[in-house]
């Protein structure tokens, strides 16, 4: 048992994030519109679900029966406290991978997810893991992959190794993990100091570098300090995963699909070039310096013909999830910033605007002619959805199925915005997903459900727990000092958040 964590960093606790990618419904739009069946998923599984904010608010937003396993007992215990807090049925277990998936009684799966787990573990984990996906994941289902690739990560990586040995072999005796962390970096950061021939032949790292000393320690001794940690090709993957009948949907990641957004002209024709798809996608991560890949997999594609798969699609309910007058006209991908054309965007926007789900049919009919191509739509929603303003909606039975539910999990984690600031999400039956929500917005909600009523008691029950918390606000980089500036700031905030925050929180279902 002294080697329970099987060489991951077991010492310091996961950090509290959601992962949108792992909510089964966002694989609908996705799917379609690759002309792949998506499966009715009933039952999920997440293999190393951290802190389980993910599996916790997937669970409780939607009608799936949720099942996972994290090694470590302190992180699953919080897991578990939100599973019961919530009622949402999720099956949280503290077992190694190779313990819970020789399990005889679990079901099996139409949708299993593994985010950030399969570049950090052993080869002996990740054949126990497969063996899993062979025997538990349906004909049909959807598996959820995320793991670092070899094209961004080749001048890191070796940083990366110095900085891991540094902690094991330069600390010392005694040094807490996040000491040994903060140690290795300074060490690095003094050689770069010294410029050494490897900075010169990789100037990227500087900038990497610089980046890295500005996250949260707890995620850099998990992301950087395993003992297993190799960034995988993509046709490297691809042999295992088909071994057990995986095929390759597509990434996960919206912007991927929107190739202006990160491969230029020349890119494109040289892609057009190559005949072989696993080639192909392992060239493109080369052109974009793919340091990250979130993929889809099917075990056993069901292909639509084109009227299935247009009418599937024009079935498919999206709604607004952002403020209509804060969007702007432009999106971000490898390439940098492109501009959205106003006038085919603005007329979307405007029929969305009343944060009510609408079908993609309903859509297409009230636009005009020259924007309605099926084809050129599904670019537009793909657009938005990666820039976080709409989202895939659940249907009317979901929804009031999973409000009780989501409506105990935010009240339980809004409570918890009294003594911490890190559970940034909260669910929504409407989406069947979690909604990021910022510590400050969440006690405008607690207030709000405590009966307080209006931006200025708002601000006030805010600047009670900040003062509580021994925080205080900053405005413009000033950090502001009296109670009376700290207030007034609130208020601001809150009015603010009044007026375009909290309807989009009712759209969402996340509030009444």
């Amino acid at each position: 048992m002294s080697n329970w964590h099987a060489g991951y960093t077991a010492e310091t606790a996961y950090t509290y994030g959601y992962y949108t990618e792992l909510n089964p419904l966002r694989t609908q739009l996705l799917l379609l519109s690759w002309g792949i069946q998506p499966p009715r998923v009933s039952t999920a599984c997440e293999l190393g679900f951290g802190q389980g904010m993910t599996v916790n608010i997937h669970a409780a937003a939607s009608g799936v029966r949720w099942y996972g396993t994290d090694f470590n007992p302190a992180q699953t215990a919080f897991a578990q406290e939100l599973a019961e807090a919530s009622g949402n049925g999720a099956v949280l277990s503290e077992q190694s991978f190779q313990d819970f998936c020789a399990r005889s009684d679990l079901p099996d799966f139409d949708f299993i997810a593994l985010h950030g787990i399969w570049s950090w573990i052993s080869p002996e984990n990740q054949a126990h893991i497969s063996d899993f996906l062979a025997r538990k994941l349906k004909p049909g289902g959807v598996l959820y992959i995320s793991y670092n690739t070899q094209a961004g990560w080749a001048a890191m990586a070796p940083i990366r190794d110095l900085m891991e040995q540094h902690s094991r072999v330069m600390s010392a005796p005694g040094h807490d993990p996040l000491t040994r962390v903060a140690s290795a970096l300074s060490f690095v950061n003094r050689m770069m100091e010294t410029k050494p021939r490897y900075l010169q032949a990789n100037p990227t790292i500087a900038m990497r570098l610089q980046q890295i000393g500005e996250q949260d320690p707890n995620y850099l001794s998990h992301e950087y300090f395993n003992h297993y940690w190799q960034p995988v090709s993509f046709s490297a993957l691809k042999p295992v995963l088909a071994a057990v009948k995986l095929e390759f949907a597509g990434s996960a990641a919206y912007a991927d699909h929107v190739a202006p957004l990160n491969l230029s002209p020349e890119h494109l024709d040289f892609l057009a070039q190559i005949p072989d798809a696993t080639f192909r996608e392992n060239t493109a991560d080369f052109l974009v310096n793919r340091q990250f890949r979130q993929d889809y997999w099917v075990k056993g594609s069901r292909r639509l013909t084109a009227h299935e798969q247009a009418t599937a699609l024009r079935a498919v309910r999206v709604l607004l999830v952002a403020p209509v007058d804060q969007i702007t006209m432009r999106a971000t991908g490898a390439l940098g910033e492109a501009e959205m054309d106003p006038a085919v965007y603005e007329p979307l926007l405007a029929l969305l605007a009343d944060y009510q789900p609408h079908t993609i049919g309903e859509l297409l009919q009230r636009l005009p002619a020259d924007t309605a191509d099926l084809g050129n739509f599904l670019q537009m929603l793909l657009v938005l959805a990666h820039k976080t303003c709409i989202a895939a909606v659940q249907d009317e039975a979901a929804i009031a199925l999973a409000r009780p539910v989501t409506t105990r999990l935010n009240r339980h984690l809004l409570e918890k915005a009294r003594g911490r600031t890190d559970l940034a999400a909260l669910a929504s039956p409407v989406t069947g997903g979690g909604v990021g929500v910022m510590h400050l917005q969440q006690l405008f909600l607690l207030a709000r459900l405590e009966g307080h009523q209006g931006s200025e008691a708002w601000a006030a029950f805010a600047w009670q727990v900040f003062r509580a918390l021994q925080q205080t606000v900053v405005r413009n980089g000033t950090v502001l000092t009296t109670a009376e500036d700290n207030l007034a700031e609130l208020a601001v905030h809150a009015e603010s958040f009044r007026l375009h925050g909290l309807p989009i929180m009712q759209a969402l279902g996340i509030v009444d």
